[in-house]
């Protein structure tokens, strides 16, 4: 409980969206036994920033601890600064688990690798995410000396990680995400490369591969490079670099994995070499760390900081500076999942300061994102919050002290006379906390102007972007035909009510080409001291060769990594079927072409069942009508409440289906193609997890064919309609309209940024 003093120092209200509020209550606010909300927004920002301060004690035990709070509850409550996810959550309370990811070594023992799987679980539990290197693995097949086995490589172990990670529930609602990371000289390369070509497989899992100077050299002159075992160090084949690469490209266009981290030029930049090597990543891939080291990072809402068309650089500085002192504070009050990350974490004091909102602040400035003079002002933008958070840890380390290993790190030969922190900078994901702020995500470019948003009872509101709204009233072409106009496409780019120049400025991510999102990342990257979250949008015609073009662009600006996503690439059917198997399957749908086929009349009574399937877009009813022989004879299907996109391909899906089978189909077949057809939006686990609405309506046929119902006529029936059986089964009457490539928690569009897939109208994340 705070005291009267606290609280006449902490009453400012924050001024936060509906939607803004509606994601506090339902993921950020401390609740009871039974769900209900014991605080209010106002009360969570006073709970963080009094918690946070308290580490002022740990310095000085007569400090002022109301002093340091009201400076961070300022930040927070004017939505300038928020920390990452699991500080507003945790701080102040029992878990008091502040960092949202960390890096664990695997090392080639069974028992170091199970070391590592527990400490994973613990990870996850407390609501972490999990980066591994897996190059200290040797290759299948490898003799093992002390069993006289062979080792059966590193992917076999990703698939344990994975199954762990199912298994703990993070937080109690969603699965923690983690990051796979295989050295590309590794000699099970290409099998690591291809490990996610089975979209049942590793879903818990993002992958990039860690790719040298020697290889990207190798590509680009198109010779052999060498792989190189682990153990001995000695070489053990060689493999034709661009092939490699080809196919590394031709798999991320696929379908997005795997991502490429450059990591010779990670550890050129590593602050604290003498440590050891920097290996992998945060699951976003924004984050190397060293071994059981975390990321305690929070960002800056940009656009906050412009006022009649100009930053307001002074404010800026202030915020960096109380920005930096609350981070570190967080090191200090986390209460780490083990003790080795406790004590990594504290010999180098990593933190990462970045920002969103970037979007918001080139509108306001009435700047392109797709500019030179965006490039440029992200440049200067970048090294200004650098230049002024390192001269921040500088000052706190002359009262607090440097890092442990300060004197072993890069900094004493740039002239720094003390350091606290190893790094101070980062550009992470900020799908929620952005919701929070009321600003753009990270340095991302706008996903829609207006999109609209999905409530109670099958209405819809359109969300505007307030920038957007802003300067139509100012500018004199706001109207509400205007807004539903641009939240039924989200683009004003073809609008002839919006002027040229406004539709130059209120560009979205699509209309964006994928070297501009490269050149945007690599001048934030030029002075980032980690690495920077970024999304490269592609449109769905983009060619392997474009994906290939931009890999080598990436590389080429200096960017430590690089993650694709083609627009609706991650919707592509696998097919995982032997060679006899596919040459039997053309023959049939060969014999199909060249035999007439007519549906046949349906009876006035069929008899038939419906089984309830869960999907990532909620609950799918799928009926099934028989024939007097007992053979599948039609297939209808609903979603939840009637109407919606998703309940509209759901139903087309049942009519085609219905009319292969009437035409005399082999529902053999209609299985095969629908089972494996992968969405975004996974429901459930392991060998139970359905892939899609599709791969649902599959397994549901293929259950009913395991299960055959006996038919019998007795007399006339009433025939019942399916609004009728769906009547009568129990469905969830709050249970939201849902659409294809929608939230499946709220229905609105889902986007895909920063490596994860983000709904900006309730909150709702997937990372990997």
């Amino acid at each position: 409980m705070l005291t009267k003093e606290a609280e006449k120092v902490l009453s400012k209200e924050p001024k936060l969206s509906a939607n803004a509020v509606t994601v506090l209550k339902k993921r950020y606010l401390k609740k009871d036994d039974k769900g209900n909300n014991l605080e209010n927004p106002k009360n969570m920002f006073q709970r963080v920033a009094m918690n946070i301060a308290e580490a002022e004690t740990k310095f000085d035990p007569k400090a002022d601890v109301l002093k340091a709070a009201s400076k961070f509850y300022e930040e927070m409550v004017e939505l300038r600064f928020l920390p990452n996810s699991p500080t507003l959550m945790n701080a102040g309370r029992e878990l008091q688990q502040l960092s949202a990811c960390f890096v664990l070594p695997v090392d080639d023992s069974l028992g170091d690798i199970f070391e590592s799987v527990k400490n994973t679980a613990l990870i996850h539990k407390s609501g972490g995410g999990t980066g591994f290197s897996f190059s200290r693995l040797r290759p299948k097949d490898d003799v093992v000396k002390t069993t006289k086995g062979v080792s059966s490589g590193p992917v076999s172990f990703m698939t344990v990680f994975d199954a762990a990670t199912e298994t703990i529930k993070q937080g109690g609602t969603r699965r923690g995400a983690n990051m796979g990371i295989l050295r590309v000289d590794h000699p099970d390369i290409l099998d690591f490369i291809n490990a996610k070509q089975d979209k049942t497989k590793l879903t818990n899992f993002n992958i990039s591969v860690a790719v040298t100077e020697e290889f990207m050299k190798a590509v680009e002159e198109e010779r052999d490079y060498d792989l190189i075992h682990p153990k001995t160090k000695k070489k053990t084949g060689s493999l034709k670099a661009k092939e490699v690469f080809d196919k590394m490209v031709e798999l991320a266009w696929d379908g997005g994995d795997p991502g490429i981290v450059f990591i010779d030029r990670i550890n050129k930049e590593n602050p604290t070499p003498k440590e050891g090597e920097i290996e992998s990543t945060n699951p976003c891939g924004e984050q190397p760390l060293l071994p059981y080291e975390s990321c305690n990072l929070g960002s800056i809402n940009l656009s906050r900081f412009v006022t009649s068309k100009k930053v307001q650089w002074k404010e800026l500085e202030n915020t960096i500076e109380t920005a930096v002192h609350f981070l570190d504070n967080v090191i200090e009050m986390n209460n780490y999942p083990i003790e080795e990350i406790a004590e990594q974490t504290k010999r180098t004091r990593k933190i990462g300061l970045g920002v969103m909102g970037w979007a918001d602040m080139l509108a306001a400035l009435e700047i392109p994102y797709n500019s030179d003079e965006a490039i440029e002002l992200a440049e200067k933008m970048m090294k200004f919050i650098q230049d002024k958070a390192r001269e921040k840890s500088c000052e706190l380390a002359k009262v607090r002290g440097s890092f442990p290993v300060y004197e072993d790190s890069i900094y004493p030969d740039m002239g720094f006379e003390a350091m606290r922190n190893a790094t101070v900078t980062t550009i992470a994901p900020t799908g929620t906390i952005s919701i929070i702020g009321g600003c753009s995500s990270g340095i991302e470019p706008y996903f829609a102007i207006a999109f609209y948003r999905f409530v109670m009872d099958n209405n819809k509101l359109p969300e505007v972007c307030p920038v957007f709204r802003e300067t139509a009233k100012r500018e004199g072409f706001l109207t509400e035909e205007l807004i539903e106009k641009v939240a039924d496409c989200g683009t004003v780019h073809d609008i002839d009510a919006v002027p040229s120049k406004w539709r130059d400025v209120f560009v979205t991510s699509h209309e964006i080409s994928p070297n501009w999102h490269i050149k945007m990342q690599a001048a934030f990257q030029k002075y980032t001291d980690n690495a920077v979250s970024k999304t490269v949008n592609f449109a769905n015609s983009a060619t392997i060769e474009d994906v290939r073009s931009s890999y080598l662009f990436a590389y080429n600006m200096g960017c430590k990594g690089t993650t694709i996503y083609r627009d609706g690439s991650r919707t592509g059917q696998v097919l995982n079927v032997g060679t006899k198997e596919k040459e039997k399957e053309k023959e049939q749908e060969k014999v199909y072409v060249e035999v007439e086929r007519k549906p046949r009349p349906r009876p006035s009574v069929l008899v038939g069942r419906t089984i309830e399937m869960m999907t990532g877009c909620g609950k799918l009813y799928v009926t099934i009508n028989y024939d007097e022989s007992g053979e599948p004879f039609e297939v209808f299907t609903s979603m939840g409440k009637a109407g919606g996109c998703a309940q509209s391909q759901c139903e087309a899906m049942g009519r085609l289906i219905s009319l292969d089978l009437r035409s005399g189909g082999d529902v053999d077949l209609i299985i095969k193609q629908l089972k494996g057809i992968s969405c975004h939006m996974k429901y459930g686990f392991g060998q139970n997890v359905v892939l899609s609405c599709s791969d649902a309506v599959g397994k549901a046929l293929e259950s009913a064919l395991a299960d055959p119902i006996e038919i019998t006529v007795t007399g006339k029936r009433e025939q019942l309609s399916v609004d009728k059986l769906l009547e009568s089964a129990d469905m969830d009457a709050d249970e939201p309209l849902v659409r294809n490539g929608a939230c499946p928690e709220c229905g609105s569009p889902i986007e895909h940024v920063e490596g994860c897939d983000i709904c900006y109208s309730c909150g709702y994340s997937h990372c990997s």
